[in-house]
């Protein structure tokens, strides 16, 4: 059965349950004869702490466990799931996918699962081909989870780097209805920009060729994001037939506050109305949507019949934008 439309009914996040606070951060790196501060990261960037994975805690859990939450808040069990499509860039295994694995551990086989990657605009191209899936058929209901562990892949030796990144997951439950929910979606990506931001590393004859961690290219980074990301929205917005006054809440990936308010007021949308978490969460890549989501529907700022945009620009260099309606 296909349906003409695709509507978010259930929103959940998991964060691993220890948040390090710049000044712990700070210590632990000046033991490594690394230098920076707290007041140096806050400058920089608007973040005062991030959650970081437990050794041995992999993707797959922070994942079921923001499954289960989107869920339960959906009023759903696991098997009227037909759908799992994971965003991440840290997958547990080169394959299966971690969308195996969390329907493992949910235990809801049958229904298609799989992974995208797009970095940290993983969560935008995840929620689009899921809501296409539905509205062709191919499925009724399904989770959508951006998930990272990027402490996994950082050079703890880099302070440009080391500092900004955290880890957690985040999910929606998306499912068919002939009400308007998903409203538009653009997606897009240049690869020319690929050497900008990347973890050149791969598996080659049982050992790691290249190089293992994230290297980024700050400046870079940062004028394109805020030029793609104007862009997107607007023409999101276009799609949709709506103007950037009716948008009631802004999730731009949580990077960092100087894009988020850059690209905030480029768009023309006013602070207030932008959702922010970055201070609490650091960058956690794929999953940073979905927790600002879920986090501001729970705290009830995002109310039903609300519209969203949400962006997300990331390594690749890939960006998107999905606007929807609550």
């Amino acid at each position: 059965m296909s349906f003409p439309h695709s509507r978010i009914i259930g929103t959940g996040s998991y964060l691993p349950p220890r948040a390090v606070a710049n000044e712990e951060l700070v210590r632990e790196l000046a033991a490594r004869g690394v230098e920076t501060s707290d007041q140096w990261i806050v400058e920089r960037t608007g973040i005062r702490q991030r959650h970081l994975a437990d050794a041995g805690v992999v993707c797959s859990e922070l994942a079921t466990e923001a499954a289960r939450r989107a869920l339960a808040a959906a009023g759903l069990q696991p098997g009227e799931v037909d759908l799992i499509v994971v965003a991440t860039s840290t997958p547990d295994f080169v394959f299966p996918s971690t969308a195996c694995l969390v329907q493992k551990a949910l235990g809801a086989p049958g229904g298609a699962a799989f992974d995208v990657q797009a970095v940290c605009s993983g969560f935008t191209y995840a929620l689009a081909v899921a809501d296409s899936m539905i509205r062709t058929g191919l499925a009724s209901r399904a989770l959508v989870i951006g998930a990272e562990v990027f402490s996994r892949i950082l050079d703890w030796n880099d302070r440009g780097t080391c500092v900004l990144f955290g880890d957690g997951a985040g999910a929606v439950v998306l499912a068919g209805d002939e009400r308007p929910g998903v409203l538009a979606a653009r997606l897009h990506a240049d690869g020319r920009y690929e050497s900008i931001l990347r973890t050149a590393g791969n598996l080659c004859a049982g050992k790691v060729a290249g190089h293992p961690y994230l290297t980024m290219d700050g400046q870079a980074v940062f004028k394109l994001a805020v030029s793609v990301l104007d862009a997107v929205a607007r023409e999101t917005l276009e799609a949709a037939g709506m103007a950037t006054a009716d948008v009631d809440w802004f999730i731009p990936h949580q990077a960092n506050v100087r894009i988020l308010h850059s690209a905030a007021r480029k768009i023309g949308i006013p602070l207030e109305k932008v959702i922010v978490t970055v201070d609490r969460h650091a960058n956690t890549s794929a999953a940073s949507i979905p927790l600002a989501l879920d986090l501001a529907v729970r705290d009830g700022r995002i109310r039903a019949g609300q519209n969203v945009l949400m962006e997300g620009v990331g390594g690749g260099f890939t960006w998107g934008a999905v606007l929807v309606r609550m």
